[in-house]
C-alpha cells in the first residue's frame, strides 16, 4: 500500500501543501476554520502521519526529550521518570531515558548522545556531574535542566525539593513523639557534599536536633542508598541494646531495609523503635507497618522541568527564575507511632 503524502491530503482537502503544513504544525501562519476542518477530515480519511524526521531536519529540533537518571531500578527515580514521561506525553513529546549507573563516563555519554540527536531539551538527574559533564551542560546552556539535585559547581536551570526543610519536618515530628535520641541513616560519606539531596537530608536532621538542644554525635550512620545496604546497617544498629528509640532515614529505600532488619530481629516498630523515611515512594504505604515519610509533588516538578526545557530557547530567565524549589509535606503513617 503506497504511503500517504502531504500532497494526497492537499488534493482531497482542495488546498495547498503549505496549508496542510500549517495545520499539521499549528503555524506559522493562521488557517481559516473551514479550511482547517477540511484538512483535518482529509488527514483522518487518508490515515496520514507526518514524517517526524523530516520535520526535525527542517526545524533543527526534534520532538524528543532526553532524561538521564542515576538508576531507574530505584523506586524514586522510576517514579520521577514516569512523572516526566506523563508530562511529555501530554505535550506530544517522546521521552528518551538513559541510566548513568552513578558513573561519570556513562552520564557524559548520554549527555552527548541525546544532545547530538537534537533533542528539544534534556532533563538531568545527576549524583554529581564530572568535569566533562559540567562542561557539556555549560556549553549547551538553556538546553539542560537539572532535576532533583543542584550541584553547586555548575549553574543552569534547576528544579528541586526543599530537602533540608523536609528533613527538619520529619525530625521534628519524631521529636514531637517524645524521642530525644534520633539516629540518622544517611548516604555514603563521599556523597555528603552541598547540593546532594541525601546530604541535605542529613543537614536538615542535624539542624532540627540542634534547634532542640540535642546532640547528634554517634547517631549518624553511613550507607549506600539501597534497601539492601540499609538492611545490613540496620542489623548492626538495632541489635545493639543501646539503640536509639527513633531513626530518620534519608530515603524510603533505606527505611524499607531498616524495617526488614527490625522484623528479622523481632523488634517492634514503632513500639521499640520509630522509623521515618523520605521520598514517599508508592511502596511506602505497603510496608509493615506503613512507613511515615516526606513527600514532594513529583508531577509538579516534572511539569516545571518540562516548562524550563521548552521555555529556555526563547526566554532568558533571571537567577531566581532559573531555580524552582518545591515544598515538602509529612505523610504520617504507623511506623512513627501515628495511627
Amino acid at each position: 500500500m503506497p504511503k500517504v503524502t502531504r500532497d494526497d491530503v492537499a488534493r482531497l482537502a482542495e488546498t495547498s501543501t503549505a496549508v496542510v503544513s500549517y495545520v499539521v504544525n499549528n503555524g506559522p501562519r493562521p488557517v481559516a476554520p473551514a479550511t482547517r476542518q477540511r484538512v483535518l477530515v482529509a488527514i483522518e480519511q487518508l490515515g496520514y502521519r507526518p514524517n517526524r524526521m523530516a520535520k526535525a531536519m527542517a526545524s533543527g529540533r526534534t520532538d524528543l526529550i532526553g532524561l538521564i537518571v542515576p538508576d531507574a531500578r530505584q523506586p524514586f527515580f522510576a517514579e520521577m521518570a514516569h512523572a516526566v514521561e506523563r508530562v511529555a506525553s501530554e505535550r506530544e513529546k517522546m521521552l528518551l531515558v538513559g541510566n548513568s549507573d552513578y558513573r561519570a563516563e556513562r552520564e557524559v555519554h548520554y549527555l552527548r548522545a541525546f544532545l547530538d540527536m537534537q533533542v528539544s531539551g534534556l532533563i538531568l538527574i545527576s549524583q554529581g556531574p564530572s568535569e566533562h559533564a559540567a562542561a557539556e551542560i555549560q556549553a549547551r546552556e538553556g538546553q539542560v535542566v537539572l532535576l532533583h539535585r543542584h550541584p553547586q559547581e555548575i549553574g543552569g536551570t534547576t528544579v528541586v525539593t526543599d530537602d533540608v526543610g523536609g528533613a527538619r519536618l520529619a525530625t521534628r515530628h519524631l521529636l514531637d513523639h517524645g524521642h530525644e535520641r534520633i539516629a540518622c541513616v544517611g548516604g555514603p560519606e563521599k556523597t555528603l557534599v552541598s547540593g546532594d539531596p541525601v546530604a541535605d537530608h542529613v543537614v536538615g536532621w542535624r539542624q532540627a536536633m540542634q534547634e532542640a538542644g540535642l546532640p547528634t554525635h554517634g547517631l549518624l550512620f553511613h550507607t549506600p542508598y539501597t534497601r539492601y545496604h540499609a538492611y545490613r546497617v540496620g542489623l548492626e544498629l538495632l541489635r545493639d541494646a543501646s539503640r536509639p528509640p527513633a531513626v530518620f532515614c534519608a530515603t524510603d529505600d533505606q527505611a524499607i531495609g531498616l524495617l526488614r532488619a527490625a522484623r528479622d530481629l523481632r523488634i517492634d516498630v514503632p513500639g521499640q523503635v520509630a522509623v521515618v523515611g523520605f521520598d514517599d515512594v508508592k511502596e511506602a504505604a505497603l510496608t509493615d507497618p506503613p512507613l511515615t515519610t516526606v513527600a514532594s509533588d513529583r508531577v509538579a516538578m516534572a511539569r516545571a522541568a518540562m516548562d524550563a526545557v521548552q521555555d529556555s530557547a526563547q526566554v532568558k530567565h533571571t537567577q531566581n527564575e532559573r531555580q524552582r524549589r518545591f515544598p515538602c509535606q509529612l505523610v504520617a503513617r504507623a511506623s512513627c507511632g501515628c495511627v
